[in-house]
């Protein structure tokens, strides 16, 4: 999309101190439920009952960690998160906030006397607020138009970064003034549309001074540019990094528009220098993703996550460092071949801890600095959120699939869980016992296969499964506990869920993770039938009710096996799944995924990879179709059209075959709002019961 506007008018900022407030805005309090099993089952209401665990900020004295809660209300159709403070020696949490809005983004200021964080204004627009570590004495800093997106602080909390939204295009009244209700959206380009929404505004990062109780001078260091920092839909703060001396801030872009950003991976890393106001790209010829900006703490050096290859979104994610008075730049994970997730700096900047999807789990590692070792510090689970409370002890969210996130502490190997927010409501559950198989693939290497057994699981009995169809397609399928699509919540329905790491997934080198690559219905669809092939085989499993479900390529996934999956499955579920590859590669707004998953256009008739693709579309096999199957879509997903899931919809009644379709209009890729959340899992369950268990 093209603007003529200059992006300096569009701004519209204002910024003042308001007055101290000590109470919140009056509204209703979303808090934690007296939840009581009356099953001792995991189910649709019990996990909407469990707090969500998030963030670690340690205080500067290492004292005490800062961390938030968030709990749903079915009822109100809407969450909330709270903030909380514990000791890290040991003793009980302190509950800071209790308020009906939630805040994000809390980050120590002022040597841990205060604490900042985002908080809406009246109006409803996200602002940076300030209180007292205690919680009291809460003040908003900032009045900015369009809210805040995030904000950071410099080195001395003189200055401080925000991101926040500029009008990027221009609308039907800003043509033609004399039409004020004209609707029409004028085109010339692509990614008009992305992730769920209208392009109609793009981040950039605006800088200002801070005195303590204001902002002042706000500027966009971007002034007058067309492109997004952070890049959307999902960066955010992590984006962006103070140089050592407050002196510079260094942030994330992709310097494309239209075309050439949505064939396009290729973003840097830009410096821009106060002192100067020029900007320089530090990561100028280095072709792929180039984020997660962080400066070491003694100011020497900058480490970044970059991939290689330009248009592969899913390219190894290498660790690189810069020496910060040379610019001389290295792969420190040259000889370590997996992708790494998220980073952080050891305090005394000689080893950076970070995590990576490692064989069916996401452990956390230590890579030294000098030699390049990779050591791991912590594994058996799933790592996320790491902070160093002293030099040999840490802080990090973990998870598995039957217990979601809390924080706990590794220290010199040793792991032991710091809180327990869930404990009570878990105590009251049976819950299912996750079993790692490893399964023969058709080309000989072997895979792992995570099984997931019903709580009292008897293994002389027969159970119902459902083979699970991983989405990304390059997505870990480790111990992680979802919100949305949670298998432990699928094993306590009284299902064996069949959980495949299949080729295309990371964690197991970049072979087996590149494999999938121009590949959609090759291998990996063959992991998927020996990892069914296999559950038939083992005595707990009835043959004749086996399931398969999976959401975006996961959704392709059941799709492609609808027609090929010759009478292994009685009941199929697609959530945002493509089904017709053709349609797909014009619908979708990110146009690399499309020319590198699949392999290019279908009109390229010359091009043996995209063509391969396209005749092997999970629509070509239709009429091989014979199974039971739902389909669910938000209409909002503009990464794969709601089309997509009614051209299936049609295909199936058209056949004959018994199907059922659910439309969210008002939820994207991901069913998120809690009442939306509960309807799908009833129907999912209703789903499967009805062709697996004969509950009609």
């Amino acid at each position: 999309m093209k603007s003529t506007l200059p992006l300096a008018m569009t701004a519209l900022l204002t910024l003042a101190a308001c007055a101290p407030k000590d109470k919140a805005d009056e509204g209703k309090i979303i808090d934690r439920t007296d939840y009581k099993s009356e099953t001792g089952i995991f189910d649709i209401e019990c996990m909407e009952s469990l707090g969500r665990v998030s963030g670690i900020q340690v205080s500067p004295d290492g004292s005490q960690v800062l961390y938030g809660i968030s709990y749903e209300s079915i009822e109100e159709n809407a969450s909330n998160r709270d903030l909380y403070v514990k000791p890290i020696a040991g003793g009980d949490s302190t509950r800071l906030t209790r308020t009906p809005k939630s805040e994000n983004g809390e980050v120590w200021i002022d040597n841990g006397d205060r604490i900042a964080f985002l908080y809406p204004d009246k109006e409803g627009k996200p602002q940076v607020w300030a209180m007292k570590a205690d919680g009291s004495n809460r003040t908003q800093l900032t009045t900015v138009e369009n809210g805040v997106g995030g904000f950071l602080f410099s080195p001395d909390q003189s200055k401080i970064a925000l991101i926040v939204n500029i009008k990027s295009v221009r609308t039907a009244e800003d043509i033609y003034p004399d039409l004020p209700k004209a609707t029409g959206r004028v085109i010339d380009d692509l990614m008009y549309k992305h992730w769920d929404e209208w392009v109609t505004e793009i981040p950039h990062p605006f800088v200002g001074n801070f005195d303590g109780t204001k902002v002042t001078d706000l500027t966009d260091i971007m002034i007058d540019e067309p492109y997004e920092a952070p890049m959307k839909p999902f960066g955010g703060i992590e984006s962006l990094a103070w140089t050592p001396d407050g002196n510079g801030l260094v942030y994330v872009s992709r310097k494309k528009t239209g075309l050439e950003y949505a064939i396009s991976t290729n973003s840097d890393l830009y410096l821009y220098d106060f002192n100067s106001k020029t900007t320089s790209n530090l990561t100028e010829g280095m072709m792929g993703y180039d984020t997660n900006p962080a400066f070491s703490p003694d100011g020497t050096k900058l480490a970044w996550l970059s991939m290689e290859r330009d248009g592969y979104e899913a390219d190894r994610n290498r660790l690189f460092v810069m020496d910060w008075p040379t610019r001389e730049k290295q792969d420190i994970t040259a000889d370590w071949d997996y992708t790494i997730d998220e980073f952080v700096w050891a305090k005394d900047s000689k080893s950076i801890k970070f995590i990576a999807p490692y064989h069916g789990f996401i452990p956390m590692f230590s890579i030294d600095l000098a030699s390049h070792q990779v050591t791991t510090m912590a594994e058996n689970m799933d790592y996320a959120g790491i902070a160093e409370a002293a030099p040999d002890k840490w802080l990090a969210l973990a998870h598995t699939f039957v217990h979601a996130n809390e924080i706990y502490t590794i220290e010199n190997g040793k792991v032991e869980q710091f809180t327990g927010v869930n404990d009570a409501t878990m105590a009251q559950l049976t819950l299912p016992t996750a079993e790692k198989h490893m399964v023969k693939c058709t080309n000989g290497e072997e895979m792992l296969v995570w099984m997931l057994l019903p709580p009292n699981f008897d293994p002389n009995k027969k159970y119902p499964s459902i083979l699970y169809c991983q989405g990304g397609p390059q997505s870990a399928l480790s111990q992680y506990f979802s919100f949305r699509w949670n298998l432990c919540l699928m094993a306590s329905h009284g299902y064996v869920i069949i959980a495949p790491n299949r080729h295309g997934l990371p964690g197991f080198g970049s072979a087996w993770n590149e494999q999938i690559s121009k590949d959609y219905p090759g291998q990996n669809m063959k992991d998927y039938l020996s990892a069914a092939d296999y559950a038939k085989s083992l005595p707990y499993i009835d043959p004749d009710k086996m399931g398969a479900t999976g959401a975006s390529y996961g959704g392709f996934s059941v799709y492609w096996l609808a027609g090929n999956h010759e009478h292994r499955f009685a009941a199929l579920l697609a959530h945002a799944g493509i089904f017709n590859t053709e349609a797909q590669y014009l619908e979708t707004e990110e146009m690399w995924f499309a020319n590198w998953d699949m392999g290019g256009a279908f009109w390229e008739k010359d091009n043996a990879a995209a063509q391969r693709t396209h005749s092997m579309s999970p629509h070509r096999f239709v009429d091989k179709w014979d199974t039971p199957i739902m389909i669910t879509h938000g209409e909002y997903d503009y990464r794969i059209l709601s089309s997509q899931g009614e051209m299936a919809f049609n295909a199936a009644k058209l056949r004959g075959i018994p199907a059922e379709m659910v439309i969210f209009p008002d939820e994207n890729h991901w069913i998120l709002k809690p009442q939306n959340a509960v309807m799908w899992q009833r129907l999912f369950f209703r789903w499967f019961d009805r062709w697996l268990k004969d509950e009609k």
